[in-house]
Order: structure tokens, then C-alpha cells, then sequence
């Protein structure tokens, strides 16, 4: 990078979990889905992406590489990439205009109690970065603080896995095996949490003071399309 030219570096947080701990080892890997497209759009404007995740090394992932994800893999070095994520201490915020955090329930596991990188995701935010999440993403950025000591999500609406559906679905046995809710904890840290209750569309983006985020993977890749806008100038 010249000198004086400004950063074009994002920094996506996945997680080293595999499985929920419990005897069925329920599947706690990172969607791909959440993290490929995502990735491509981020690397067509140009952007260079790095991953880090709590202890460095490979992260796995689950779903199948359909679509976009296939060519992100195939073209875009996206497992080169994954394979050999850094570790927290191995990243400066400085070098990034970013932050994206998928789903996949490891992140709640993991990535939202590290103190490391939920402090790499507040100083990003806090030297004017963009902070973005999709589906159980946002709950691995519920706990981040910034500089004042403030939680990241305080007083900014944030959407995230909503407890309606997570209370439905067998995937966490309705959300007993996790460590927490995304809307709860969003709402807990002081966040307008949103869920399909205050949102027309449940896809809907929502961008508000530099955070963009989404409840459903469908919309990982329109999370990335939202970030690079308010990165180069649009309404926040």
C-alpha cells in the first residue's frame, strides 16, 4: 500500500468451533453461505479480506459450496484464506475499513466471549470502520465495547437470528444449547434489536451508525453490497 493511501483491507471473524459440546455434537461450524458471498463481494470492489478467528489456523465450515460460494472458492482463493486465518494478536485495526461477522453457531461460542477479538471489532469501529453481521453474526459482536467503554450496539438498531425462530428450530434444540440468544443479548447490551416483528421484510438490512446487519443468510452478500456503501460515502 503507497503512502497516504487509504486502506482497503476487511476483516472477516470466524469461528474454531465445530460442535455444540453436547452428545449429539450438533453442528456449530460457520455457514459457508454466510461467509462466501460475502467474501466475493468484498474482492470484486477491489478489497483485500483477511480472517481471523480465536485461535488462528483453519476454520471449517458447514453447508455445500453451491453458486457463488463454488466460484469464490474456485477463483478467489477463499479456503487459502480460511486455512490459515490469523490469530487476534496477529491483527492491527488499523489496517482495516471493516469488520464482518457470519453465522454459524460457533460464533456465539466462541468469538463473543474472546476478549481479543471483541476488542479488535470496537477499535475497528471506533477509528471509523464499518462493523457488519448476518444470521448468528451479530452475536459475535453483541459484546464488543468501544473506546468510551459503551457496548458497539448501544442505541443502533441491529437485526440478528431472532429468538421466534431459534425457539422453533431442532438445529440448537430450540436454543437450549447456546450460551445466549442473539436478540436477547443484542437487546441485553442495548441495542434496538429488530426481528420479523419490526421489520417488514425479514431479509431487510439494516444500517444504522456504521453497523449493517441481517437476520437470514439470504442477505449475507446485500450485508457486504451495504457495507462497501457506507465505506465509500453513503448515508450510514
Amino acid at each position: 500500500m503507497a503512502f497516504g493511501e487509504a486502506p482497503t483491507k476487511i476483516l472477516f471473524v470466524a469461528s474454531n468451533v465445530l460442535d455444540m459440546g453436547d452428545p449429539e455434537k450438533q453442528d456449530a461450524r460457520n455457514n459457508l453461505w454466510e461467509y462466501a458471498p460475502p467474501f466475493h463481494i468484498f474482492v470484486m470492489h477491489g478489497y483485500e479480506v483477511d480472517f481471523v478467528s480465536p485461535k488462528g489456523g483453519s476454520v471449517e465450515f458447514m453447508m455445500d459450496p453451491l453458486g457463488i460460494s463454488s466460484y469464490t472458492i474456485q477463483y478467489e482463493n477463499f479456503l487459502g484464506k480460511t486455512n490459515s486465518t490469523l490469530k487476534p494478536t496477529e491483527v492491527d485495526p488499523r489496517q482495516y475499513q471493516a469488520v464482518y461477522v457470519g453465522g454459524g453457531y460457533g460464533t456465539l461460542f466462541d468469538v463473543a466471549s474472546n476478549p481479543e477479538l471483541i476488542s479488535l471489532i470496537g477499535a475497528v469501529y471506533d477509528n471509523g470502520g464499518v462493523v457488519g453481521g448476518c444470521g448468528h453474526g451479530p452475536g459475535g459482536f453483541a459484546n464488543a465495547k468501544l473506546g468510551n467503554g459503551k457496548y458497539l450496539v448501544q442505541g443502533k438498531r441491529v437485526a440478528g437470528f431472532p429468538n421466534s425462530t431459534e425457539r422453533s428450530k431442532s438445529w440448537a434444540k430450540e436454543g437450549t444449547l447456546l450460551p445466549f440468544l442473539v436478540e436477547d443479548q443484542l437487546r441485553k447490551n442495548g441495542a434496538i434489536a429488530q426481528n420479523k416483528e419490526t421489520l417488514e421484510d425479514k431479509h431487510t438490512v439494516v444500517i444504522d451508525q456504521r453497523i449493517v446487519s441481517t437476520m437470514f443468510l439470504p442477505s449475507s452478500a446485500n450485508v457486504a453490497e451495504e457495507m462497501v456503501r457506507v465505506l465509500k460515502g453513503g448515508k450510514p
